[in-house]
């Protein structure tokens, strides 16, 4: 199965940080909002197999959000607040919420209940790990829409870089001679395409790479071609 993806929506930047760092440490895609309306804008361009959803928060709260979430989908959802009459936490539940944790809480029982829930999401419910999603250390192009983030990041590529990285990437591993990627990519036999194809490889490094001159994610195989890593 693929890296599960996980939101944490909270206002609180020092949980949010917190949070994520434990999640990331047990192999997690960690995606992040500080309110309801910009988690309703990460679960339309991404796709999200938890949420880690506060109560309190501003423009939206975690309770009206979870009503929103739950008219199109139904990943788990595991409210997290400071909250703890049990009133509050009914009302969460028939929101449409899984699970109920209150603030403070300790890491390995926040870690606990998160692969609980994934667990019985991925084994126990409708999950299909999805095909359009590619995922490589942080780098994530998505087929459907056509995006690509880095680390959450959205990247704007033309339709070529996006054509050239596409190819990359639904091949981790392989490593692609300057010829095969401009005959795949341009459609056409190459004639002269090293420069062509070197520029767009270049563009795409200055927008995916933290240091171009030293790519993490499109390498170079030197007299042969390029690859992405797996």
């Amino acid at each position: 199965m693929e890296k599960c993806n996980v939101l944490i929506v909270d206002d609180d930047a020092e949980i949010v940080e917190a949070v994520s760092i434990n999640l990331r440490r047990e192999g997690l895609n960690v995606f992040t909002a500080s309110n309801g309306l910009e988690a309703l804008e990460v679960l339309e361009r991404n796709e999200i197999h938890l949420i880690l959803l506060d109560v309190m928060m501003p423009k939206l709260d975690g309770i009206q959000a979870t009503l929103k979430i739950r008219e199109t989908k139904n990943i788990p959802i595991l409210i997290v607040s400071a909250k703890t009459e049990d009133a509050d936490k009914i009302v969460g539940l028939n929101a449409g919420a899984d699970d109920y944790i209150s603030k403070p809480f300790s890491p390995l029982e926040l870690i606990a209940r998160v692969k609980s829930q994934l667990r019985r999401y991925t084994r126990l419910g409708n999950y299909k790990p999805s095909e359009d999603v590619i995922y490589t250390q942080g780098l994530a192009l998505n087929k459907s829409t056509k995006t690509i983030t880095v680390d959450e990041e959205v990247v704007r590529l033309t339709a070529t870089e996006y054509k050239i990285l596409e190819l990359l990437m639904e091949n981790k591993g392989r490593v692609f001679s300057i010829e095969e990627i401009y005959e795949k990519v341009w459609r056409e036999p190459s004639c002269n395409g090293e420069n062509t194809v070197a520029v767009h490889v270049r563009r795409i490094r200055e927008k995916i790479e933290i240091n171009p001159r030293e790519p993490k994610y499109l390498k170079v195989v030197w007299g042969i071609g390029y690859k992405i890593e797996k």
